[in-house]
């Protein structure tokens, strides 16, 4: 599977990226956000929600560890797995009936649910690159290929 990088000038460049690939999503996808502190994936994260159609503030799930998202044709969640102390915390909040064929699913800090998420189909990579951010995306599924393809 292929994979793109580009160069984010400012949070502006970050928010137009996610809003690119909101155009091209249909659920079910999964999308994993790594990358360290303030590197840009819950603004990321808010480029794709608000472009799909919420009004309101994109926050980060830190606390909740998830923030739901309803649209007319599918239901985004928003993960934040940052404090997650224990994968197994997951199975008391039912982390299988978050991803549907109906979901779009944004999982930030994935590492720390490993072995109870669901595979990617987009891998995202935040780093920071002298005084821009790069992002690194990476196709894991044929719907992750398809979505890669058109944003090129």
């Amino acid at each position: 599977m292929a994979s793109l990088i580009k160069i984010l000038e400012n949070e502006q460049s970050t928010v137009m990226l996610g809003q690119k690939i909101a155009q091209w999503i249909v659920p079910p996808l999964t999308i994993y956000l790594t990358g360290n502190l303030g590197t840009g994936k819950t603004t990321f994260s808010r480029g794709i929600i608000q472009s799909l159609g919420h009004q309101g503030a994109v926050k980060s799930p830190t606390y909740t560890l998830v923030e739901p998202y309803e649209f007319n044709d599918m239901d985004v969640f928003h993960f934040d797995l940052y404090r997650l102390a224990d994968p197994e915390e997951l199975e008391y909040m039912g982390i299988r009936d978050y991803f549907t064929d109906r979901s779009v699913c944004l999982v930030e800090w994935p590492d720390n649910g490993h072995g109870l998420l669901p595979g990617a189909d987009i891998q995202v990579h935040l780093r920071y690159k002298e005084s821009q951010r790069q992002i690194e995306l990476q196709a894991l599924s044929p719907a992750g290929q398809a979505i890669l393809n058109k944003i090129k």
